[in-house]
């Protein structure tokens, strides 16, 4: 259970809790609210998000599916339709590929060819990412896939309050909605404050005001992001963090912002390289913002290969700290000289 703090205005949760705490209000608030998935029931779900609700609020609503991607994600399109407001879990992100055709094929284009009469206000959560040792089939990214599609909308909580407040505006949401969870961030605790609200969904987040250089991420890469703005802030470069939050639409607004004021870009992103998230993100950034660049845009994103099994491998093939970090310093490039140094090295005098 979520232990309080001394200060009344938040308490110290975990992020797995805060997911379990917004699927309980979202069942508590709207009887036509259901989760259905693989192991949510009995199992309490298979990286313990659920646990507990079986026992809350009944099978009925609590519902164990059966080892079918492709039939349980069609039936909660199906009740969605109805006018049901479905939660449907998929494992991890691999196993939605069996899901893909009712996911593209009926979630993403009923509303369009239908002519706007069958909205289908279904929320898909899954886990996502690597770092745990899963091997190669359990250990994809595929977050840019999806948000290629056209009527989809792709979130990425990567913080605690994310975790706990973008399941009710989801489920408002009357187009299909795709939450991805990464699997490295369920035992990160922090404190939630106890005002925090809804999430905005068609805004990204400052989370580290900068001047020098903007690091774009989402998910699981914030905390790496945020740790290589502090080791950069050591050596004198403000890095601005800015967390995409909201995969499809992107905020392009937000990205052009932080560029115009920075100058400056590194996108980390868990997908491979080749026509990867950050590879839209780069061209969007090249598009709306080429005359503010005083620098190439960088990319940190994982190793072409299939995610290896062995620890060191797979932390070698993923973006670090590190990476990051060299990365900024070579976009930002050598200190420029200030006035005082100019002075003293003789430079400007006259000859």
């Amino acid at each position: 259970m979520p232990t309080t703090t001394g200060d009344p205005a938040e308490h110290k949760t975990t992020y797995r809790e805060a997911m379990r705490d917004a699927l309980r209000e979202a069942l508590r608030s709207d009887e036509r609210v259901f989760l259905m998935g693989e192991d949510v029931g009995r199992y309490g779900g298979c990286f313990g998000v659920s646990l507990g609700l079986l026992e809350e609020f009944g099978p009925e609503r609590i519902r164990d599916a059966p080892l079918s991607e492709s039939a349980f994600v069609g039936a909660g399109i199906g009740a969605a339709l109805a006018g049901m407001r479905p939660i449907v879990e998929i494992m991890t992100v691999n196993f939605s590929l069996l899901a893909l055709d009712q996911i593209l094929n009926n979630a993403a284009t009923l509303l369009h060819m239908s002519g706007g009469q069958l909205p289908v206000p279904i929320v898909i959560r899954m886990t996502t990412g690597a770092g745990r040792q899963l091997a190669a089939q359990h250990s994809h990214s595929l977050e840019g896939w999806y948000a290629h599609i056209p009527g989809l909308r792709a979130l990425a909580p990567a913080t605690i309050a994310d975790a706990r407040h973008m399941l009710a505006p989801a489920l408002a949401d009357p187009d299909p909605v795709l939450i991805f969870e990464h699997g490295s961030l369920y035992n990160t605790s922090g404190d939630l404050p106890a005002d925090a609200g809804p999430v905005d969904l068609d805004h990204a987040a400052i989370r580290r005001p900068g001047t020098d250089i903007s690091l774009i991420t989402y998910g699981g890469s914030l905390p790496k992001a945020l740790a290589a703005a502090d080791d950069l802030a050591s050596g004198g470069i403000s890095a601005e963090v800015v967390d995409l939050r909201t995969l499809r639409p992107l905020d392009d607004a937000t990205i052009a912002e932080s560029v115009a004021r920075t100058h400056r870009a590194v996108i980390i992103d868990e997908g491979w390289r080749t026509g990867s998230l950050a590879a839209e993100i780069s061209a969007r950034i090249t598009e709306d913002n080429f005359y503010d660049l005083d620098a190439p845009v960088e990319r940190v994103c994982s190793a072409e290969v299939p995610m290896p099994y062995a620890r060191r491998l797979e932390e070698a093939a993923l973006p670090q700290v590190a990476g990051i970090v060299t990365a900024v310093r070579r976009a930002v490039g050598p200190a420029p000289y200030t006035v005082d140094e100019e002075q003293k090295s003789g430079a400007g005098k006259a000859g």
